[in-house]
């Protein structure tokens, strides 16, 4: 009857053991030392050898010729516990006898002395699934059990072991199996059966099994049974479901040219394919991994598990991007990776994933943002010595994007229809009387200052205009009946108290935006009485064109704190950085007091 592989090459001594030296080590000369002990914890992932060496520890102990760290295979105690028939090392699965009655029934059994064999060796396999209960039970006989009495617990899961168990054991945690150590393993199988398979194959059964001999020794026994003696990369890949480095180059290629058409592309393969979604965003996970790591410790790296070939692709790859993008770009298909685990549409997020890979890769660093944004207004101030001011650029997206800015809109030449209708209607209006007194609108128009963008009354003209087309009515009324000036950042308005609310709302805020390409801050000041106003014609620019309002409450010089307000404001990088981003100083402090 056929055997397969894992079974057939299962290591019989500790030389046959691919990695776990430290284990090794410690068990060889415990045992030439005849220092045993009563209890071992072997713990680690699966397919380590965890129960490969505990038997190996039975047969070292109840040889003939031991207790010896070289079993000599031949006689009946070691043939009989490589078969599993010896009747005085028993295997216990944990997974289906947990209970408290399987653990008296185990300690009932230590009692009696080995039949034929030198020792009684209990290997418990899976032992973190035994109850609390039957832990306690088991409590007293492992702390003291007759002098033939050896305990072995198997687990993949060591912290679920308790503390009181733990501490009456030794422990050995078993490790990965490296990935060389593992390829060398298989590369010799297939010469014992006379398979043929290159480097990329076993490079593609090795990563299959992530480090365990269990796991990679099954896919190889797959892989002969599906293309006979000699074993193809391609066709390896296709069986596992892999993805190979070329397909997921697809995906880098996209992101160094900024394409989120192909992205799309690759997704609408992957479908057509049948091939798995999820799994693919796995495998993309650890492509960026594997460029991460490539990208900083290089091509010859022992943390990458990949062939020598498909290192210095991926080194190739990873020197296309920074190590800040491709920290970026694992993070985000970690979690692309974790939302497609229950999505009811993968394709959908897949989608959404790799274009925002895409949109990820044209971000900047806030440092170098700032850094930009600092060495502009410097070198304006340093080189170009005092020139007049100048408004502010319209940006249509903030300076961290790494997209060509939109083209500027066209420039009017001449008044809009509703400018000259507003005109017209204007000129025939009645003046109204001017009222004295304190209940009178009577601010004084404030001078054109050199942070102004654009003249106040054709400032005006455009927001009635705008709003009119927009259907807005009430919010055109408002702002005819009050007083609009742009004093860089500000949108300064004086109007009745009862258009407060009209400032406030958002289709205001939006044609704001539209009129002057940018968002401003609305700053409102309350007038006792709402007076009309001429409007001047669009091509005018006079001041007296329309009412313009006091600017809001700005620090003067004076007090201390004024003082130091001002200088502050006053700098060209705080003036740039506060035009850019907006916001609001609320509070400026003197860090030399």
């Amino acid at each position: 009857m056929y055997q397969v592989i894992a079974r057939k090459y299962r290591p019989q001594s500790f030389d046959d053991v691919v990695n776990q030296e430290h284990v090794k080590t410690t068990l060889e000369n415990a045992i030439a030392q005849n220092r045993i002990a009563h209890g071992y914890i072997f713990s680690g992932q699966r397919g380590t050898g965890k129960t490969t060496i505990a038997r190996i520890l039975a047969r070292c102990l109840n040889c003939v010729e031991g207790p010896t760290t070289k079993p000599c295979g031949v006689c009946a105690s070691c043939r009989e516990i490589t078969s599993g028939g010896s009747v005085d090392v028993i295997e216990i699965d944990a997974a289906s006898n947990r209970g408290i009655d399987n653990m008296r029934e185990l300690r009932e059994n230590v009692r009696y002395q080995p039949a034929r064999d030198r020792y009684k060796i209990f290997i418990v396999d899976e032992a973190h699934q035994i109850t609390n209960e039957a832990f306690n039970a088991l409590l007293k006989t492992i702390e003291e059990p007759p002098p033939w009495a050896v305990f072995v617990l198997c687990t993949t899961e060591a912290h679920k072991i308790p503390a009181t168990i733990a501490s009456r054991c030794q422990h050995f945690s078993f490790r990965s199996v490296d990935f060389e150590d593992l390829t060398a393993r298989m590369a010799w199988i297939c010469q014992q059966e006379g398979i043929a398979a290159d480097a990329e194959t076993l490079a593609v059964l090795a990563a299959a099994g992530e480090g365990s001999v269990r796991d990679s020794l099954s896919a190889l026994d797959q892989a002969i049974a599906c293309c006979g003696a000699k074993l193809k990369a391609a066709e390896v890949r296709a069986l596992l479901g892999a993805f190979s480095l070329e397909s997921l180059e697809k995906v880098s290629d996209a992101l160094a040219e900024n394409d989120s058409r192909r992205m799309l592309e690759v997704v609408d393969e992957l479908e057509r394919n049948g091939q798995n979604l999820q799994h693919f965003s796995r495998e993309l996970a650890r492509y960026f991994r594997n460029l991460l790591v490539a990208r900083i410790a290089g091509a010859d790296t022992r943390l990458v598990a990949a062939s020598a070939a498909q290192r210095e692709k991926l080194a190739a790859t990873a020197a296309r991007f920074s190590e800040e993008d491709l920290t970026r770009y694992l993070q985000l298909s970690l979690d692309l990776f974790g939302d497609l685990q229950t999505s009811l549409q993968p394709r959908f997020h897949l989608e959404i994933g790799l274009v925002r890979l895409v949109q990820a890769g044209r971000l900047l660093p806030l440092e170098q943002a700032l850094a930009e944004l600092t060495s502009g207004a410097a070198g304006t101030t340093r080189d170009r010595g005092p020139q007049p001011a100048q408004p502010p650029p319209v940006r249509s997206a903030p300076p961290a994007i790494r997209s060509a800015p939109p083209p500027p809109p066209p420039q009017r030449t001449g008044p809009s229809p509703f400018e000259l209708d507003r005109a017209r209607k204007a000129a025939n209006r009645p003046p109204e009387p001017q009222s004295s007194g304190a209940n009178a609108l009577a601010p004084e128009p404030a001078p054109q200052t050199a942070t102004q963008t654009m003249a106040v009354g054709d400032a005006r003209a455009r927001l009635l205009a705008q709003l009119t087309v927009k259907g807005h009515s009430h919010l055109a009324d408002a702002v005819e009946n009050a007083g609009i000036a742009v004093t860089g950042a500000d949108l300064q308005i004086v109007a009745p108290k009862s258009y407060a609310l009209y400032f406030d709302d958002g289709n205001f805020t939006a044609a704001v935006r539209e009129v002057f390409g940018r968002p401003l801050r609305v700053k409102f000041s309350a007038a006792e009485a709402s007076v009309p106003q001429p409007t001047a014609p669009a091509h005018s620019t006079a001041p007296s064109a329309a009412l313009a309002p006091q600017p809001a409450a700005q620090p003067t010089a004076g007090t201390g704190d004024d003082e130091v307000t001002g200088r502050a404001l006053g700098n060209p990088e705080v003036q740039r950085f506060r035009e850019v981003f907006g916001g609001e100083v609320r509070k400026v402090r003197n860090l030399k007091e």
